[in-house]
């Protein structure tokens, strides 16, 4: 009997990310490596939703998305992103971010076409432009401030490219871009002819009073720019997969019709609940960021006294960590380490990288409740002397 398996998956497995979560509920420990997001879903989302149900809206909605929600992201994207978009051409619901990256690959390019991704790199922009037939094109950036060089990446882009994949603030390094790295990327971009798909979901996750500033928002670069966000990282529902897209109207067509014929709709009464999170306080949002920057700081500083060198995110919920100094062989060896002897899980730091480089790294999350990310933080600190030693996990 021959091999049912598709060419784009062979050699592909699940994500480090999933591994270690794997690994980690093995042995009980406090999961800082994937981004599940535990905290709760602010009482206007849940019950907006909970009131749907009730209501009986669970029918389909169309494809792009409910007329209502479109309308209040239309309404923030002018207010926080400076990007004027028709709610009813130019955006599309979608099974979160990620479902709008999927839709952007299959409706806008072609297997065989070459996309750029900025090393580290968020491991599902891999491999879904992998599944997609896409050729990754790599542009690496130095730690620890993963600036955007311009001559890198020119000489990254080959006859085939097509598309440039930029994610701000940045999973994993947690690097926020501005005025001056877009204004680049239009230039390149127009020259080559260049699409651009630009991963914001942690727009609202910004420390040091810091501002986000979106891409599209450049008048040259709205034309060939796919916004895609969430409102799984600002509202804590990461398991309810509401995302959206922002394109100008031929793109948003094309990605409403992947969107219909992949998964129809994204899930009717949790559409309704984002949409009534909308109407969230500015406050709420400034209130958000205020309580991720305690949450990083406590983290890093236990990193920092556990002999570890925490690269300092300016925006969403990872810290990398330098620990290449520390003598392991690999970044899985040392995020094994870690886990044996503190239960702590984090993320080798090669799951977001094809270089040596990634061996160097882990990642953490630090989207937990505060009081598990401060035992968390005890147990890290208490791993030092042991890490230090490098014993061998057995």
């Amino acid at each position: 009997m021959r091999e049912f398996l598709s060419n784009q998956l062979r050699g592909m497995g699940q994500s480090e990310i999933r591994n270690m979560t794997r690994e980690c509920e093995r042995v009980g420990g406090i999961n800082l490596g994937q981004g599940l997001g535990d905290l709760p879903t602010p009482p206007l989302v849940r019950d907006g939703a909970i009131q749907a149900i009730h209501d009986r809206k669970a029918m389909y909605s169309f494809p792009e998305g409910i007329v209502e929600l479109r309308q209040a992201i239309a309404a923030k994207l002018a207010r926080d992103n400076a990007i004027a978009a028709d709610p009813i051409r130019e955006i599309v619901v979608t099974i979160g971010s990620s479902g709008g990256y999927t839709c952007a690959l299959l409706g806008l390019l072609n297997p065989g076409d070459g996309i750029i991704l900025f090393e580290p790199y968020y491991g599902y922009h891999l491999n879904a432009a992998r599944i997609a037939g896409m050729q990754p094109q790599f542009v690496a950036l130095d730690p620890p401030h993963f600036d955007l060089d311009e001559a890198r990446l020119r000489s990254a882009i080959r006859p085939d490219t097509r598309a440039i994949v930029l994610c701000t603030p940045s999973n994993p390094s947690g690097r926020m871009y501005g005025e001056a790295d877009f204004r680049m990327l239009e230039r390149v971009a127009r020259e080559f002819d260049l699409l651009l798909i630009t991963d914001e979901i942690y727009e609202y996750i910004i420390y040091d009073g810091r501002r986000h500033v979106s891409p599209a928002s450049l008048p040259g670069l709205r034309e060939r720019t796919v916004t895609l966000m969430g409102l799984s990282k600002t509202f804590s529902i990461t398991g309810w997969r509401c995302g959206y897209a922002v394109a100008p109207e031929p793109m948003a067509r094309a990605m409403t019709l992947v969107n219909d014929l992949l998964c129809v709709c994204a899930p009717t009464p949790l559409q309704h609940g984002v949409a009534a999170g909308f109407a969230a306080p500015r406050a709420f949002f400034e209130q958000l960021a205020t309580d991720y920057q305690r949450r990083r700081d406590i983290l890093c500083a236990a990193l920092s006294d556990a002999g570890m060198r925490p690269i300092v995110p300016q925006g969403a919920y990872y810290v990398l960590a330098e620990i290449g100094h520390m003598g392991f062989a690999t970044a899985k060896a040392a995020a094994m380490a870690l886990l044996e002897r503190a239960g702590v899980a984090s993320v080798p730091g090669s799951a977001f990288y094809r270089s040596e480089a990634g061996e160097k790294l882990l990642r953490f999350c630090f989207a937990k409740d505060e009081s598990i990310l401060h035992e968390a933080a005890r147990r890290i600190r208490d791993a030092r002397h042991a890490l230090a030693a490098n014993e061998t996990v057995k």
